[in-house]
């Protein structure tokens, strides 16, 4: 057919796909919809690859190029392989369609959709990427942002079209319409994929860790090699389908961002899009086999229904016998660890049918047991007397499910080890008759006794170089290292579960079951010390890993690296409850008391009195980790979801409520982390609404919590006795959690550039009396001829979390402020403090109110919240609020502080009344001299940024002049 393409108008182009094209010729073209939006869009039958325009070779010299940016006003769009190709102007017909030969446009399957690089501006979210059917909108970086519509149909230009292809075009139409009329007439044009039998059938397995055999990374062999699917535009109809594909009855849900983990090879499809009904996700509508624009860490997961499709086949589905090997535990077989938590020693077992198998020791090593203390929370191994179990196996019969297991000590699972299976009567199996056992060593946070404290003094003796920060529970977090005595962050490029567990085993935990990217934890502030880190597995420290030290244009904060660890179980989830919430997230706490071993608990509630944010950060962070055997167990009830309700606490055998008296935050983050129900987000101090439960006793009061605490029982309470000024289940202590929390930091450097001192005339300073912006002195002054000196800065607080920050009063309790003209949301925000070095208070601001909103935003996040016309307040992820240090109020009244040496410090949130991820960042401080007419401000920083040695270097005054009386 030589070089023709055919006219897009054409009625019968549904058919016009030859399965393989002439060279030079045109195998496609763009078919009616092919351009359309995400929800809508309707595609051609040609899929087969990357493009659909396969070129052979050149244009010859001097041969028109109908597909030019200068023939008929055309624009080209960069780009490579489907994403090449030229836009025709509205009313234009495309030249290519007229069989203009080899020069003719490219297209490709989802081509014009808005997650196409040459049209980025749509990002995955996809504002700009829908449109009316039939007429797609994009916009152009080389048209200066002009919207350029592409029509799918041009009814007037149609005849014109025709006519300019000339008869030999029309000949050569009507050839192939008979020959596809011919094979039309005998094909089932049922799907738009191959469905011959000639076409081998795509092989599907689950893959990544930590994951049970019901879910994973989705991975497809094609073409002889095995690759994932993307994560973008990824539904649970394109997880019902693959599901089923893989022998189940279908999905219950998807994993994005490589929740199993980064596969590697191909990325074999993108922008999946299924009905649900598919038989194959052959049939369903995608951009081609191996064309994406996606990296691994889009690596699209699978959580299928646990139940199998009766009579199927395995055929298409291959796993390995590692997938088997899922759930481990350590079985204490001595007296005295059978009662005692953390299970430290004991034989290895692993999930087998509806019980449990135990593995032969034959080649049993040190290295097994290091993966197996990391799988169970501990950072190492220690020997074992292997003489005492010996005996105790020749009493014993065993069932042996596994044998040969060869580890290299740097797995984070034994499935990835290699081993051997038993098949048949595994009882009379193993041939040294022993099963394998192993003892760990703790780490100081679970260590106990004289174990513990020896650790202590050990970590006291030097400063660790490694912390977690921001993390709801113990052992995860953002990873930050002290460098050059500065606390800065890890960028997250080839960071992987090696490098992740070298970190969590040198805090004490375990081995890693997850390596974050993307600032997962939160973004950090500071500098960003290392990247590239590419651990082994088998180092002491980080710092023994080879890494990249950090340029500018390597890494920014949202970057930033992450781990998950593994930790020991402790029991402490099974201590408290919530009760009446709306969700797991939320109630009334509820404890459980007078325990004796074997009977029924008792619950009761917690006295509410003083119960606060931080108070109920410890009860959520006690109901998610579960530490101990002993002491107080929490729940929620009553609440309407999973993440609130009433605190219920069980001491001994009966469970009661909590006094909220002096219920905070603080205690609220310990339940939260307690439940594992990450960080609290409201501590309630009445929950008479939650009444859910049949638990009436109040049994715990006193309640006072520092926030970071793993449970209720290691904060201050009254005991046994009980003191509450509001008894009964109305003034219950509860708590409502939430899987995401803020993290506000203040910009230090800006504190130090804009800080200076004014002498402000009295008779401008009315509004600010009102407000009590002035110390108690201004009260006697000779008003309104003197003046008052103050210390003047400006502050600009980043949220640099995972949500928003809100205020935690809602509008009908907003305070209209007169002098400033709307309404403030919090009483205090932000204390302004000036100190003496030993931490005495001399001077403070007296700013009483705050009105919360986005004064300016990163690259692509919008404002949400503004301060005017009664608008929403609050700051949004990714924004900051500028107080500048003209507006009224932004000040410290220092006319009373005499000369000398003295430490600014700024405070956000500190009285814990909104909750954040982080509160060890909120404080900020500088040094400041003041010699009665001019002030030095240096040396700003966030207060834990710098070593434990730099601190105390914190006092040394350079004398550097920055500002002087205005």
């Amino acid at each position: 057919m030589g070089s023709s393409c055919f006219p897009r108008a054409w009625p019968g182009r549904a058919a016009l796909c030859p399965r393989a094209a002439p060279r030079g010729g045109c195998s496609r073209f763009w078919p009616r919809g092919d351009l359309g939006s995400r929800g809508g869009e309707r595609r051609g039958p040609c899929r087969g690859g990357p493009q659909c325009w396969p070129h052979a070779r050149a244009p010859s010299r001097g041969q028109r190029q109908p597909c030019s940016g200068a023939a008929g006003g055309e624009e080209q769009l960069g780009g490579a392989g489907f994403r090449s190709g030229r836009i025709p102007p509205v009313g234009r017909p495309r030249h290519e369609d007229c069989g203009l030969g080899a020069g003719a446009a490219r297209c490709g399957p989802g081509w014009g959709r808005p997650r196409t690089r040459a049209v980025r501006g749509a990002g995955r979210g996809g504002g700009s990427g829908s449109a009316r059917p039939g007429t797609t909108r994009l916009r152009s970086a080389r048209t200066g942002g002009r919207n350029l519509s592409l029509a799918a149909e041009y009814p007037r230009e149609r005849e014109r079209a025709m006519g300019r292809c000339g008869a030999r075009a029309w000949q050569e139409l009507l050839m192939l319409l008979g020959g596809l009329w011919m094979w039309g007439s005998s094909a089932q044009p049922t799907s738009p994929s191959p469905t011959s039998s000639s076409v081998p059938p795509l092989k599907f397995r689950l893959a990544g860790y930590p994951r049970k055999h019901n879910e994973g990374r989705i991975e497809v062999f094609y073409n002889e090699e095995w690759g994932t699917i993307c994560d973008d535009d990824f539904t649970l109809a394109n997880a019902q389908v693959l599901c089923r594909q893989l022998g189940f009855v279908g999905a219950t849900g998807w994993a994005h961002s490589a929740k199993y983990g980064k596969g590697v090879g191909r990325i074999w499809l993108d922008n999946v899009n299924c009905a649900g009904n598919e038989k194959s996700v052959r049939d369903c509508k995608h951009r081609g086999w191996g064309n994406s624009d996606c990296s691994h860490e889009e690596d699209a997961g699978v959580i299928c229904k646990d139940e199998r499709i009766p009579g199927f086949k395995d055929s298409n589905v291959i796993e390995t016998e590692q997938s088997h090997v899922e759930e481990v535990r350590l079985r204490a077989v001595v007296s005295g660890a059978q009662r005692r938590l953390p299970v430290t020693e004991g034989i290895v077992e692993v999930r087998y049918k509806d019980g449990w198998a135990q593995i032969c020791d034959e080649g049993w090593d040190s290295k097994n047991s290091h993966v197996i203390c990391g799988m169970m929370g501990f950072p190492t191994e220690k020997k074992v007397n292997r003489n005492f179990y010996k005996l105790f196996a020749e009493r014993q019969q065993f069932n042996y499910r596994l044998h040969s297991v060869s580890c290299t000590g740097t797995e984070v699972h034994i499935s990835m080890c290699t081993f051997q299976f038993y098949r048949g009567n595994s009882s009379a199996a193993c041939s040294t008759g022993m099963p394998a056992v192993v003892s760990c060593l703790p780490g100081p946070l679970f260590a106990t006794g004289s174990a513990q404290k020896k650790k202590q003094r050990q970590q006291q003796q030097s400063q660790p170089r490694i912390r977690l920060k921001g993390g709801a529970k113990a052992g995860e977090g953002r990873v930050e290292v002290l460098k050059n005595n500065e606390w800065g962050t890890i960028c997250d490029d080839r960071w992987n579960l090696l490098s992740a567990s070298v970190v969590c085993r040198e805090l004490g935990f375990g081995s890693a079951k997850e390596a974050l990217t993307g600032a997962r934890m939160g973004q950090g502030t500071g500098p960003i010390h290392l990247n590239e880190v590419q651990c082994l597995g088998t180092e002491k420290s980080l710092w023994s890993c080879p890494f990249k030290n950090i340029t500018q244009e390597d890494c920014k904060h949202t970057e930033d690296a992450a781990v998950r660890c593994n930790i020991p179980y402790m029991g402490y989830e099974n201590l408290i409850r919530l009760s009446g919430g709306r969700s797991r997230f939320e109630g009334r706490v509820e404890v459980a008391v007078g325990a004796a071993e074997g009977d029924e608990p008792r619950w009761g509630l917690v006295c509410g009195e003083g119960w606060g944010t931080l108070e109920a950060m410890v009860a959520c962070r006690q109901l998610g980790l579960g530490f101990a055997n002993h002491g107080l167990q929490i729940r929620l009830a009553g609440g309407r979801t999973e993440f609130e309700g009433r605190v219920e606490v069980k001491r001994g055998s009966k469970w009661g409520t909590v006094c909220s008296d002096g219920w905070t935050t603080k205690e609220a983050m310990v339940v939260c982390r307690q439940l594992g129900l990450g960080y609290s987000l409201h501590a309630v101090t009445e929950t008479w609404y939650w009444d859910a439960s049949n638990v009436t006793e109040m049994v715990l009061s006193g309640v006072k919590c520092a926030g970071h605490e793993l449970s209720l029982n290691h904060c201050q309470h009254h005991g046994s006795s009980l003191n509450c000024r509001n008894t009964g289940t109305r003034f219950a202590a509860g708590v409502i959690c939430s899987e995401t929390a803020s993290d506000l930091l203040l910009h230090a450097p800006l504190v130090q550039e804009t800080a200076y001192i004014e002498d402000r005339p009295l008779h401008m300073l009315y509004c600010a009396a009102e407000e009590n912006c002035l110390s108690s002195s201004a009260r006697h002054a000779n008003w309104p001829y003197g003046h008052r000196r103050l210390l003047r800065f400006s502050s600009q607080i980043h949220n640099n979390g995972r949500a928003d920050f809100r205020p935690k009063a809602g509008r009908h309790s907003w305070v209209w402020h007169e002098c400033h003209r709307h309404y403030h949301s919090m009483d205090i925000f932000t204390h302004y403090d000036i100190l003496t070095p030993n931490g005495t208070k001399v001077a403070e601001g007296h700013k009483a109110s705050f009105c919360l909103e986005d004064t300016e935003c990163e690259e692509d996040v919008a404002k949400r919240y503004e301060c005017a016309n009664f608008g929403e307040q609050g700051i949004t992820v990714g924004c900051w609020d500028l107080y500048r240090h003209d507006i009224d109020c932004q000040w410290i009244d220092i006319t009373d502080v005499k000369p000398g040496n003295y430490i600014l410090q700024v405070v956000i949130n500190p009285n814990f009344e909104v909750a954040e991820s982080d509160f060890t960042n909120n404080a900020m401080k500088c040094n400041c001299k003041y010699d009665g007419h001019r002030i030095w401000v240096h040396s700003c920083h966030i207060g834990d940024a710098l070593s434990e040695e730099a601190s105390k270097r914190f006092e040394q005054y350079p004398g550097q002049l920055n500002n002087q009386i205005s």
